[in-house]
């Protein structure tokens, strides 16, 4: 599952995780995109503490084969973590979908936490360039949280997966698939039982990110052509 930051990843993470057939791997490339970009992110060491250094070594662990008894494997990953350096060839093999949300209601929530972001960090363009790639059935946010039941049976039919109501909440606190992060950004998720109630009208984007937005827009609307 591709995303890009201030979605709903998370929780559809979540959500995957209350299947009876599923383990999830959370931002497995993380460690090695902090090293390559030299970012400071909060937990920085942490992160990378806790993951394979090398891309190689982060997709072999992906590849290994599953526990017995499980048959679904869920990746959240961030399409910004895949920087061109990394191969794609490990990608062929797999099952791509897409978590998309309007760009308005990401960037309104990402300037609160880091106030000058740019395209790159918000992954669109990155999204875009994997969708083109390898093709996969896309989910809108906001239509999810308008109709968890009806989208995620949709999206399951899409990857040929049976539907499971499990899928439609879970008990809180953290996990231990969660990344070594999540004290910092999981409170809300950690908190909750099941998707949140649909969204109100997003929240006008600064004028100084207006030309971000313009940016980021077309790439949003590839996608969304092709949701669920």
């Amino acid at each position: 599952m591709w995303s890009g930051p201030r979605n709903i990843s998370t929780a559809m993470m979540r959500s995957f995780g209350a299947r009876s057939d599923c383990v999830v791997v959370d931002e497995p490339l993380y460690a090695h995109y902090l090293l390559a970009t030299g970012l400071d992110h909060p937990m920085r060491e942490e992160v990378i503490a806790s993951q394979p250094h090398r891309w190689q070594d982060a997709v072999a662990e992906l590849l290994r084969p599953l526990p017995p008894g499980i048959r679904v494997q869920y990746q959240k990953h961030m399409t910004h973590h895949l920087l061109p350096q990394i191969g794609d060839d490990w990608m062929a093999g797999l099952r791509h979908a897409y978590l998309i949300r309007d760009p308005a209601r990401v960037i309104a929530s990402y300037a609160r936490v880091r106030t000058e972001p740019d395209l790159a960090d918000l992954g669109f363009e990155q999204q875009a360039r994997i969708f083109r790639r390898f093709p996969g059935p896309v989910v809108d946010a906001d239509d999810l949280l308008r109709d968890p039941p009806a989208v995620l049976a949709r999206l399951c039919a899409a990857l040929e997966l049976d539907f499971q109501p499990a899928m439609l909440s879970w008990a809180p606190g953290p996990r231990a698939s969660d990344g070594v992060w999540a004290p910092r950004w999981y409170a809300s998720v950690e908190a909750s039982t099941g998707f949140a109630a649909p969204p109100p009208p997003p929240e006008p984007v600064p004028e100084r990110l207006q030309p971000l937005l313009q940016q980021a827009r077309p790439y949003y609307q590839e996608l969304a052509a092709d949701r669920l």
